[in-house]
């Protein structure tokens, strides 16, 4: 399992933050159900937009991932229903959303960035999933969170693996700073609230 500070992220989060959300855990495991959902669906979508992927075991990474999300979903959505929660219908996700507006669509790159946002998204979750891990006083919600960061952490190197491998690595290395940079602002930029993905202050991206 991947220490925290082997992570390649740009800002941290602190354990503020997680006292924060947690303070609201209903909605903060509505918010996470839906990025596992998210998270599914996208490893769907790249096997559907780019089903003869040249790569060795492109079919059974992507297939893998997406099982690995839903068990995810499963977990997370049982928590929910079992403490008197529901889903909602809409859901919005603005750090996410602003990250894809950096995908290079139509051009030979929109893989390599597909792979390399869904890297971040992958990581900085990780990251969470630590950060919530480590001072929640609900002994059930600790296990969870420390448990989905070994498995979070799994999925961002495969990611940032295949992104080195449709692209040189040397493209897909500078590209992978830029976003990392850019994730870094974008999260700085987020409102402050009960989401895996929200904002705090004092989180802000380095200078470029």
């Amino acid at each position: 399992m991947a220490e925290i500070d082997e992570m390649p992220l740009l800002s941290r989060t602190p354990a503020e933050w997680a006292r924060s959300v947690l303070a609201e855990p209903m909605r903060l495991l509505v918010d996470h159900a839906f990025l596992e959902k998210k998270a599914a669906s996208n490893a769907l979508e790249l096997l559907t937009r780019w089903p003869n992927e040249w790569l060795d075991g492109w079919v059974e990474t992507m297939t893998g991932v997406a099982r690995d999300e839903t068990a995810h979903l499963a977990q997370v959505t049982r928590l929910l229903l079992r403490r008197g929660g529901r889903l909602d219908r809409v859901h919005k996700n603005p750090y996410a959303n602003a990250l894809r507006l950096m995908v290079r669509k139509g051009e030979a790159t929109e893989l390599l960035d597909r792979l390399l946002i869904s890297a971040l998204i992958e990581v900085r979750s990780c990251e969470r999933f630590l950060a919530l891990a480590e001072v929640s006083e609900d002994k059930e919600l600790a296990e969870f969170y420390k448990a989905l960061y070994a498995s979070e952490s799994g999925h961002y190197r495969v990611f940032l693996k295949l992104a080195r491998k449709v692209a040189k690595p040397s493209v897909a290395d500078a590209r992978w700073r830029e976003m990392l940079l850019a994730e870094a602002r974008i999260l700085g930029e987020q409102e402050v609230g009960p989401r895996i993905h929200s904002g705090w202050p004092g989180m802000t991206a380095p200078n470029a």
